[in-house]
Parts: C-alpha cells; sequence; structure tokens
C-alpha cells in the first residue's frame, strides 16, 4: 500500500514513469492510496481541534467535541475524495484537444497521486494554529506543483510544451478548488464551537 508515495517524494521523474507502466485501475488507486493517505489530515485534525484546540492567535483557544468532530471529520474526508475526482476531471477536460487524450481514469489517477503531498502536509493540523497549517499548506501546495509539472508530459504521455501549458492551467483551477474546500473545512472544523464563523454568520 501506498508504496509510490517514497518515490514521488524522492525521484518523482522514474516514479511518475513506474506508475504510467502499472496501468492501475482508479478504484486501485483509491484503495491503495488515496483512502489511506487522506486519512491522515483528518486524523489529525481531529486530535487537533479536540485536544489542543484552534488559535488564530494569542493564548484563546477554541476546541471541537468529540461527537462534534468526529461527524465533521466524516464530512472532511468525502470532501478530499471527491476533490480528487473534480481535479482529474479537470486534467480530462483541458486535454480534451489533445490528438493522444489521456483517459479520464488515467487523469484521476494522476490527480490522486498529485495530492500525495497535500495529504501528507495535514500532519501539521496536530497543532491547529493558523500560521502552522497555513505554513503546512503552503509546502504541501509547492511540492503537489512540482509534482505536476514533473509529471505531466511522462504520465500523461505528451509533449513538454502541452504539459506544461495543461499543468499551468490545471495549477490555476486546482487552487481554485483547494481555496474552496478550505474555506468549506474551515468552517465546518469551527461548527463545533461556539466562536464559529457559521454561528457568527447566522446569529
Amino acid at each position: 500500500m501506498i508504496h509510490h508515495v517514497w518515490g514521488l517524494l524522492h525521484h518523482p521523474d522514474a516514479e511518475w514513469h513506474k506508475i504510467s507502466g502499472e496501468h492501475e485501475s482508479v478504484s486501485h488507486l483509491y484503495v491503495h492510496h488515496v483512502l489511506v493517505l487522506a486519512v491522515i489530515p483528518v486524523v489529525c485534525a481531529l486530535i487537533g481541534t479536540t485536544q489542543i484546540g484552534w488559535t488564530y492567535g494569542g493564548s484563546d483557544t477554541y476546541k471541537v467535541s468529540i461527537t462534534d468532530g468526529l461527524a465533521l471529520g466524516v464530512a472532511f474526508y468525502a470532501l478530499m475524495l471527491m476533490a480528487v475526482g473534480v481535479v482529474g476531471s479537470v486534467v480530462h477536460w483541458l486535454a480534451r484537444k489533445l490528438e493522444s487524450r489521456p483517459s479520464r481514469r488515467n487523469c484521476i489517477i494522476f490527480a490522486g497521486y498529485i495530492g500525495t503531498p497535500m495529504f501528507l502536509s495535514g500532519v501539521f493540523a496536530l497543532y491547529p494554529a493558523f500560521w502552522f497549517c497555513m505554513l503546512g499548506l503552503v509546502i504541501g501546495l509547492l511540492y503537489s506543483a512540482y509534482l505536476l509539472y514533473k509529471g505531466t508530459p511522462s504520465f500523461l504521455g505528451i509533449s513538454h510544451k502541452r504539459g506544461f501549458i495543461i499543468s499551468t492551467a490545471t495549477l490555476c483551477i486546482g487552487v481554485l478548488v483547494l481555496e474552496v474546500l478550505l474555506a468549506v473545512i474551515v468552517l465546518l472544523w469551527s461548527m463545533g464551537s461556539e466562536y464559529s464563523v457559521v454561528w457568527w454568520f447566522f446569529g
């Protein structure tokens, strides 16, 4: 399981070729990679928000109850799984004019592996201080972008020029998807606290 993680982090070029040669299915990707790695940010956020508590600076912390945390964790998990499919569909749509257009299956698999650094950066949620979580997010996003630019030509079987164009467009759309996902996640995780943005808005 998740045997490609080290390769993607240490030698992405060789690992992309290895992944491409396996011709795995979307279900295999989810069972052996996405479903496992997506647990990391969920568990870390659950521990951080229920045991340590959110902090936006200063000494005040706002904890989420265990019951709310579990329910929100399930929603958080489902959103991340959906995000992989959305980004994969975006890559497939962007490649619609290519003569050798990659299949939707390959695009979703590609998106699942690109998200590896983002899943791993979820460990930062163990200490849910705003600045610390943002640091983890930036690190994960930068390395995901690196994997995107490295992997697009080799995994999708297109030229470097085409790969650069598709990578740039995917990164821009992917960042938008990420921002929406993060906004929803912050709202969800804060709903277990009386200081939630949601309660302030409807109060």
